[in-house]
């Protein structure tokens, strides 16, 4: 088997047939031995029975159906877990991912100059003005926070080396972001640019919600300066609170009697809260990083399948 082609789908009923033409094209041109590995995560619109459809008409065609909605990591994990390729690549069903760009990646690969051929967006043209301020900020973010580098507009559509992903696969954590991981394991990178494509059909199912949460998972995932910041915070209130507590005994030593000296609720108040609001924000920081530690403890799988047809 030369080449894998994982292929992650939740409620991608209306764009599924468009997408299967779109990709055996390009696969006939390819013209070595693939396998179209579809993960149904947990659809509920007619996606799996399409995709089991596929596979009793085209042999190429493997599928993973999930219990349940485990979520698009877990779905691109259990198609690098049973990809049998030399080669191992990850592909949205939405065609905003260019299958023609599949050539171009695996003649990558086959110079021996990379073990990653993968892509980027040059632009967010079409995009939501608020989705995209919020992405491209959280790049710079995550770029200064961690120890990895992950390219402005890089996603998940990319052909992998059978070494890249064994490495992954040997990065077993519950929470997981990848594009995090796939920059964490090295190894050399070829990049493909293109510009930003719409969807043909179906609606995404990233919302904002859905955008900053991934966003705040990939930050814990690759960074604990979240709670070297907590504890910047808590030593900068703790020496205010320590000149004001100077301040007051200075104050009330020499200038005892003085009006306003030992009075002011709002300022004590104020102080209050500053100091319960800072003391609230370290918690939460740090209890994001003990939850996840809590999760990881428990050893749940991080999906299960219901049913498949890879022997």
């Amino acid at each position: 088997m030369n080449l894998s082609l994982i292929i992650p789908c939740y409620n991608e009923n209306d764009v599924l047939d468009l997408f299967y033409d779109e990709v055996t094209k390009v696969m006939k041109l390819y013209g070595k031995e693939y396998e179209l590995i579809f993960v149904d995560d947990g659809s509920t619109d007619g996606t799996k029975q399409k995709i089991i459809n596929m596979a009793l008409s085209d042999n190429a065609v493997k599928y993973i159906s999930f219990s349940r909605n485990f979520g698009k990591e877990a779905a691109m994990l259990a198609g690098m877990k049973f990809s049998k390729g030399e080669y191992i690549g990850i592909l949205d069903a939405d065609l905003q991912h260019p299958p023609e760009f599949i050539i171009k990646m695996s003649e990558a690969l086959d110079s021996g100059d990379y073990e990653i051929a993968a892509a980027r967006r040059r632009d967010r043209s079409g995009e939501a003005r608020i989705k995209s301020y919020f992405s491209k900020k959280f790049y710079k973010v995550i770029n200064r926070l961690a120890d990895i580098e992950i390219k402005d507009g890089a996603q998940d559509f990319r052909i992998m080396k059978k070494k890249v992903v064994e490495s992954i696969l040997n990065m077993p954590e519950y929470h997981r972001f990848s594009k995090g991981i796939f920059s964490w394991v090295g190894y050399r990178t070829k990049w493909f640019e293109h510009q930003n494509v719409e969807r043909p059909a179906g609606a995404s199912k990233w919302n904002f919600r859905n955008l900053l949460k991934y966003g705040i998972n990939g930050i814990i995932s690759f960074s604990i300066i979240p709670l070297r910041i907590s504890l910047v915070f808590g030593i900068i209130v703790s020496l205010i609170g320590f000149v004001q507590i100077f301040q007051l005994v200075l104050a009330t030593l020499f200038f005892a009697g003085a009006e306003g000296v030992g009075t002011g609720f709002a300022s004590i108040m104020s102080a209050i809260l500053l100091v319960g609001g800072t003391i609230l924000i370290c918690l939460g920081i740090t209890g994001e990083y003990v939850s996840r530690i809590y999760i990881e403890v428990k050893r749940r799988p991080i999906f299960i399948i219901d049913e498949t047809n890879i022997l």
